[in-house]
C-alpha cells in the first residue's frame, strides 16, 4: 500500500485537485487535532495530511490484528472513510487527536474482522444487555472524572494511558508510535495509573 496515494473517502473532485498540485508539505506545528477540526470543515489539505502521518501506522496495526495485507490495505481505507464522515464528532476537550484517531482505526478493524467471520445463526432470545438510565449517567459520570484525573498527569504519562484508554493500542503498540521502548511505555504508565488510583481513590467504588 502506498501511503502517498489519497484513499477514495475524499471526493473524486478534491483526489484530482491534490494529484495537480506541488507535493504537499507537513506542517509539525499542526497538531493532530487541529487537522482533524479542519477536515471536520471538509479541508482536503488537512485530510492529506492526517492520511501522510497515520496511514503507515495504522496499517501496521490492522495488519497485525487482521494478519492478511489486503484485509489491512481496506481497514487503512475504512478508517479515513470514516475520518471523512465523523471528523464533527471529535472533541478537542476530551483528548489529543492521535487516540481519537486510533479508536476508529480500531472500529475499523473489528468490524473488518467481523466481517470475515461466519454469520452466527439465530440464537435463543437472551435478556437485553444495554445499559439501563441510571448505568448510563453513573457511566458517564466516571468518564468525566477519569478525563478530569488524566489532566493532572504529566505530558508524558498522560499520552501512554490516553493511547490506551481512548485508542485502544496495547503497550507495544504504544511504544511503536510513539518510537520509545516498551519498557518506558510500562513505567509511564504503572507511574501514570498509580497517581489516578491515589487520585480517584474512593470516588469510582
Amino acid at each position: 500500500m502506498s501511503v502517498y496515494a489519497l484513499p477514495s473517502a475524499l471526493p473524486l473532485e478534491e483526489r484530482k485537485q491534490a494529484a495537480q498540485r506541488e507535493p504537499f508539505v507537513d506542517d509539525p506545528s499542526i497538531s493532530d487535532g487541529e487537522l482533524i477540526g479542519r477536515v471536520a470543515q471538509r479541508d482536503a489539505n488537512a485530510f492529506e495530511a492526517l492520511y501522510r502521518r497515520y496511514a503507515r501506522s495504522v496499517f501496521g496495526l490492522a495488519l497485525r490484528r487482521l494478519g492478511d495485507r489486503m484485509n489491512a490495505e481496506d481497514a487503512v481505507q475504512e478508517t479515513f472513510a470514516a475520518i471523512w464522515r465523523s471528523a464533527r464528532t471529535y472533541k478537542p476537550d476530551r483528548g489529543p487527536g492521535a487516540p481519537w484517531l486510533y479508536a476508529v482505526a480500531r472500529n475499523a478493524v473489528v468490524d473488518r474482522s467481523r466481517g470475515r467471520g461466519d454469520t452466527p445463526g439465530e440464537g435463543p432470545e437472551l435478556p437485553s444487555d444495554e445499559p439501563t438510565p441510571a448505568e448510563r449517567a453513573e457511566a458517564s459520570y466516571t468518564s468525566w472524572r477519569v478525563h478530569r484525573a488524566l489532566e493532572t498527569l504529566g505530558p508524558k504519562e498522560r499520552e501512554v494511558i490516553e493511547l490506551a484508554y481512548y485508542g485502544g493500542l496495547s503497550q507495544s503498540e504504544v511504544a511503536d508510535y510513539l518510537n520509545i521502548p516498551l519498557g518506558t511505555v510500562k513505567t509511564r504508565t504503572r507511574a501514570g495509573l498509580g497517581h489516578l488510583a491515589d487520585l480517584l481513590e474512593g470516588e469510582l467504588q
